[in-house]
């Protein structure tokens, strides 16, 4: 979690529940709402520093969680992690290899802020498409994705990318965003779209 937001409570409560970082309460809550990870869904969460989401995750299935950062991931019990741009091309097919079938990609990821509110909105969304493009690769059909991004110029095309490839997509403003803040969650359910993936698993 980036230093320049300082220590609110959601960070604190972070800290006192053992999370390593507040963005655990992303995660919770559209778990509780949209119900995306279920009891034996092998899971691959992208941009997975410090390690919150797979924390989260570990405790929702039984089946495989695999994080992929370009930074370790401090070790956590039950869970793989890879050092690896998710932007390689040659990263799917390995990750297909490793878990078999996938049925959720989750991806908190974000590009590191230049102030620039525009700049940094389209970083972001050519940060999402990338986890996109990973999704649709690796997911089996009827598989879920969540991605972060931010409202903006081209949110509206991201929106609309997603939906030709789910049968359900819903956006969610976290409570646990900060205030002024753009950030906003694309939720989609059942994968439909398979003519991505490369080779076989």
């Amino acid at each position: 979690m980036g230093s320049q937001w300082g220590r609110d409570s959601a960070y604190t409560r972070a800290l006192r529940e053992g999370y390593r970082s507040r963005a655990a309460y992303k995660l919770i809550e559209i778990q509780d709402r949209y119900h995306i990870i279920r009891e034996y869904d092998n899971v691959v969460d992208l941009g997975a520093a410090p390690g919150s989401w797979l924390q989260v995750t570990r405790g929702l299935t039984r089946g495989t969680v695999l994080g992929i950062d370009l930074s370790p991931v401090a070790p956590l019990d039950g869970v793989q992690t890879l050092v690896a741009d998710f932007t390689d091309p040659s990263l799917p097919g390995q990750v297909r290899l490793m878990l078999g079938t996938v049925n959720v990609v989750l991806s908190d990821a974000a590009p590191r802020l230049s102030g620039q509110k525009s700049y940094d909105q389209a970083r972001a969304i050519a940060l999402g498409e990338e986890a996109l493009a990973f999704a649709c690769r690796v997911l089996k059909p009827g598989g879920n994705f969540l991605v972060k991004t931010f409202q903006g110029e081209d949110f509206n095309r991201f929106l609309a990318d997603i939906r030709d490839h789910f049968l359900s997509v819903r956006t969610y403003r976290s409570r646990t965003t900060r205030k002024g803040s753009s950030e906003i969650y694309i939720i989609a359910k059942n994968f439909v779209n398979t003519h991505e993936a490369e080779g076989p698993l």
